[in-house]
């Protein structure tokens, strides 16, 4: 954004909209919203605390486990779609289906079959994420020139380098925007979960904040997961921009 010719950072956004904030906090037009600074105030109340801490390490834990599998998992049927003509027909059709499905409405059914612990919410990231990795990688792959694949085998190169060394490294781009995506909605997966199991992690701190009208304490909670999910999706965008050269060269 730029005024009279000078370009303005981002961030100068982002007080705007806590100048805002505070104004609408302190003339108490919504009861829902306190003033920004308040809510800062109880940030450092909140993260500090035991059971910040406590529904911080279930979360990740939650994350972390079903990231690995949905990366491992998309990532592993992506290719095999790309490059797999019968594959990607067989496979195509459901991924675009669970991709566009709102998969909130299975999060009651992974709790009956799997209890109110961490299975359903490794499962409930897991869902949300691994479809559009799989999709993101599936056109990566595709887009790899055929001709680099044909250097590849003229020169003796085993399956394990061919994928490795060429089909992945050609398909990074892509790649990286979908292990981006799948990151913010893995995020988005595992606090849904928590949320409607309410029991545990972060969903619990949510659920408790709510209901006891500490609203300072919930908006801070809310800002804390916003800014992870941020900083996680920037780091793999910068990745993503490095190899972006990658696109232009195919």
């Amino acid at each position: 954004m730029t005024i009279r010719g000078y370009r303005v950072p981002m961030a100068f956004s982002l007080l705007v909209w806590c100048a805002l904030w505070e104004v609408v906090g302190r003339l108490d037009l919504v009861s829902l919203i306190p003033p920004f600074t308040e809510v800062l105030g109880a940030a450092f109340e909140v993260i500090p605390s035991e059971s910040f801490a406590e529904a911080a390490t279930i979360t990740f834990q939650a994350f972390g486990i079903g990231m690995a599998l949905a990366l491992v998992v998309g990532i592993g049927v992506g290719i095999a779609m790309g490059r797999i003509p019968a594959v990607g027909h067989l496979m195509g059709m459901w991924v675009n289906i669970f991709e566009s499905s709102p998969l909130t409405a299975i999060v009651p059914a992974l709790m009956a079959l799997l209890g109110f612990g961490l299975p359903t919410m490794v499962v409930t990231v897991f869902l949300f994420s691994v479809w559009v990795i799989a999709l993101d990688t599936q056109v990566g792959v595709e887009r790899v020139n055929p001709s680099l694949v044909e250097m590849g085998r003229s020169f003796g190169a085993s399956n394990r380098d061919l994928y490795s060394k060429i089909v992945i490294l050609a398909a990074l781009p892509e790649l990286l925007a979908g292990i981006r995506l799948g990151l913010i909605r893995g995020l988005k997966g595992v606090i849904i979960g928590q949320l409607l199991i309410a029991v545990v992690g972060m969903g619990y701190l949510f659920e408790l904040y709510s209901r006891n009208f500490l609203m300072p304490e919930f908006w801070a909670l809310l800002i804390v997961v916003f800014a992870f999910a941020f900083v996680a999706s920037e780091a793999v965008a910068y990745f993503e921009r490095k190899v972006s050269f990658y696109a232009t060269s195919r």
